[in-house]
């Protein structure tokens, strides 16, 4: 296999550009101007939130988070037979662009939800965070083999504050679109949003070829040479849990990683529904807020970094968790603005760092001759969807059954507070 340089400056800004291009997705769909555009078409004077998908009645929030949780089960279910198959094969860079082009088009195709195109715009948007997910994977997958174990905290918050200036930016563009319709001739209240969603699949796509120019082709691993297709993946993963056993460190922190990712990932997600529903803020106030959230993240990846320089990964995430807790208990007696924006800015610092420092955490507990380190990610990424799915089924459920978000949200502090004490066992390990 060729040798690649690491710590390379060009490298890592072509690698740190596919933050840029995806996080646009995460902000503008997952986070801000979607959930807005959906909560507020899907609530009407005859039906309440109440709608009808194929035929079956859901809360629409619910109904979202709960498509959102299919699309990331249906990747945690294959993201491990994909990943070894990228590896065995050499398909590392081609199945990152498969996922990115497939997430991008679907993004577009979100330029034609309409209330009365429920269905398609609700598979749209699964097929958008399918592509998400998959193209993740992958480019943290290049973390290893990119930057040495010394650099892997740095060159992770490097990739997260790019990933939120570009989403920023983009943000803004949208954000000019929505609210200054008039600028540009608009008179239909849904196209502004619409197009925004068009916006969104362009720049994913066109800010992608960057990192698809300059990063390496892996060369296949030459595990399961002369077999089956099915065989050579089946050698790979069984390759990667062989390896995985032998690390008592992985073995510890997936747990941890699991339990307080269910808090973190499902937060991040339905923090727009949860504000709009709880104070009824309004398009302007949320994305606003979301912009604010993304801003200090930048800040908190960086921070993080450095004070996990000093103190050590684990002992900043467990700094980092306990701040989770606490916001998930105040947000059940969230009443005021005030409380949500300070709240707000809350998140976005541990929402950067908490990020970042986990991807580089698990990124150093590799060992350094490891080069299918897609098949290793995706037990990462695995743990991380299912965390999401488990956070977002019983986060719609709660709120299914009760009609009361803040129920919800309250419910995730268990979650964190399980991760908290996973995270206890591997202070013995001074690698991380």
């Amino acid at each position: 296999m060729s040798v690649i340089q690491k710590n390379n400056k060009k490298l890592i800004r072509s690698w740190a550009m596919f933050d840029w291009a995806n996080s646009a997705y995460n902000l503008v769909i997952t986070s801000t101007i979607f959930p807005v555009y959906y909560t507020t078409i899907t609530n009407t004077k005859e039906h309440g939130d109440v709608v009808r998908f194929f035929g079956a009645e859901f809360v629409n929030t619910a109904l979202s988070n709960f498509a959102l949780a299919v699309a990331y089960l249906v990747m945690a279910l294959t993201l491990p037979f994909i990943s070894s198959y990228a590896d065995a094969n050499g398909k590392k860079k081609q199945i990152m662009k498969f996922f990115t082009t497939a997430g991008a088009i679907a993004c577009m195709g979100l330029f034609f939800f309409k209330l009365e195109t429920l269905e398609i715009g609700i598979i749209c948007f699964v097929i958008a965070a399918m592509g998400y997910i998959g193209g993740v994977l992958f480019n943290n997958s290049y973390l290893p083999l990119i930057a040495s174990v010394d650099q892997q905290d740095k060159v992770s918050a490097q990739g997260f504050s790019y990933g939120y200036v570009g989403c920023v930016t983009l943000q803004i563009l949208c954000f000019i679109v929505v609210l200054k319709p008039e600028w540009f001739g608009i008179s239909d209240t849904s196209l502004p949003a619409r197009i925004s969603f068009l916006m969104v699949g362009l720049w994913w796509l066109g800010f992608s070829l960057i990192p698809f120019k300059y990063l390496p082709n892996i060369p296949a691993t030459r595990k399961g040479e002369g077999l089956s297709l099915v065989e050579k993946v089946k050698a790979e993963i069984s390759s990667v849990w062989g390896h995985i056993q032998q690390i008592p460190e992985i073995k510890k922190f997936l747990p941890a990683f699991f339990f307080y990712s269910i808090g973190v990932q499902t937060l991040m997600i339905v923090a727009s529904a949860f504000g709009e529903k709880v104070l009824h803020l309004g398009a302007t106030k949320l994305i606003g807020t979301i912009l604010l959230i993304q801003l200090v993240a930048i800040a908190g990846a960086f921070i993080m970094s450095a004070i996990s320089a000093r103190i050590g990964n684990v002992k900043v995430l467990m700094l980092v968790v306990v701040i989770w807790i606490s916001i998930c208990i105040s947000a059940y007696f969230l009443t005021t603005e005030i409380q949500f924006y300070i709240l707000a800015a809350l998140v976005g610092l541990v929402m950067g760092g908490i990020q970042s420092l986990s991807r580089s955490t698990f990124s150093k507990l590799i060992p350094e001759d490891i080069q299918d380190t897609t098949a290793f990610f995706s037990f990462y990424d695995v743990t991380e969807k299912i965390a999401i799915v488990v956070g977002l089924f019983s986060f719609a459920m709660i709120e299914q059954i009760t009609h009361n978000i803040r129920y919800s949200a309250l419910s995730l502090s268990l979650f964190f507070i399980i991760g908290l004490l996973l995270l206890i066992r591997l202070l013995r390990y001074n690698k991380s």
